[in-house]
C-alpha cells in the first residue's frame, strides 16, 4: 500500500522544492530499479533476520521490475553476504550483536546457503544484474560493485525497493543521493518490520534526501521520460 504523508510533511516538501515529487520524469535508459536484500534470510519464517511484511511486497517488486525491463531500464538484485563479516565489520558483530546472534547471522547468511538465496517468488530474469554486498549500504566504499555497475551503464536515477526500509534500503539510498544519483524510494515495494518504522524512514527521506513514489507513480514517470512501457508489464 502506498504511503500517505501527514499534511505538514507535504507542506514542507512543497515549500522547499515547489512540488511534492522531485522526479516526475524518469528516463528509463538511465534508470535502475535496485532491489535490496529480498533473500530468504530476511523473508522466510524461522530466520533470525525475518521481516515478515517483506513477503507482501513481492507482487509490487515483480511488477516494477517488469515495467522497468519493458521500458528499457535496468533491474539490479542486491544480496547481502555475511562471509567474513565478523572480521571486516567487527564492531557490529562484537558490540552490537550478542555472540549467539552474531554466529547465527554468519551461519544463516553465508554465501551459497538457503538463507542467502533470493526468495523463490521473485521474478528474476536472465538479463537482470546481480550484486553482492557486505554491509548495510551497497554503495559504501568496499561493500559491493554497485557503483561501478551503475556508472558503467550511464545510470543517473536509482529506484530503491526491498527490505529493510530503514536499514539497508535507506543506507543504500542515502549513499546514492550523496553520489548525485536522483534517488527514489518506492514505498509499496519497500518493507520495514513495523508501519511506524516505514513511515518514519520515508518521512525523513522525502523531507531531506529524495523522492518517494509508488509503483504506479514510477510507471507514470517512466512513461513521461520516454519509456515505452508495455501494457502487459503495466498489468503484471
Amino acid at each position: 500500500m502506498a504511503i500517505e504523508f501527514p499534511q505538514w510533511v507535504v507542506d514542507r516538501v512543497v515549500a522547499r522544492q515547489g512540488r511534492l515529487h522531485a522526479f516526475e520524469r524518469i528516463n528509463p535508459q538511465r534508470a535502475a530499479f535496485v532491489v535490496v536484500d529480498l533473500q530468504n534470510y530476511y523473508m522466510m519464517p524461522g530466520y533470525q533476520g525475518e521481516c515478515a511484511p517483506a513477503r507482501a511486497i513481492i507482487p509490487a517488486v515483480n511488477r516494477l521490475a517488469s515495467i522497468m525491463r519493458a521500458a528499457g531500464g535496468t533491474v539490479v538484485w542486491i544480496q547481502t553476504s555475511a562471509d567474513g563479516a565478523d572480521q571486516f565489520w567487527s564492531h557490529h558483530h562484537a558490540q552490537m550483536l550478542t555472540p549467539e546472534r552474531s554466529q547465527r547471522r554468519l551461519r544463516e547468511l553465508a554465501s551459497g546457503t538457503p538463507g542467502f538465496a533470493l526468495h523463490p517468488e521473485l521474478d528474476v530474469r536472465p538479463g537482470d544484474q546481480h550484486v553482492v554486498k557486505r554491509c548495510y549500504s551497497a554503495l559504501t566504499e568496499g561493500s559491493s560493485s554497485l557503483a561501478t555497475l551503475l556508472r558503467g551503464r550511464g545510470i543517473d536515477t536509482v529506484l530503491i525497493g526491498g527490505t529493510v526500509t530503514n536499514v539497508c534500503c535507506e543506507s543504500t539510498a542515502r549513499d546514492a543521493m550523496a553520489m548525485d544519483f536522483r534517488t527514489i524510494m518506492i514505498d509499496d515495494a519497500l518493507a520495514a518490520v513495523t508501519p511506524e518504522e516505514q513511515l518514519q524512514s520515508l518521512t525523513n527521506w522525502i523531507l531531506f534526501f529524495g523522492d518517494v513514489q509508488s509503483v504506479d507513480q514510477a510507471q507514470a514517470a517512466l512513461g513521461k521520460g520516454g519509456g515505452a512501457v508495455a501494457a502487459s508489464a503495466a498489468a503484471a
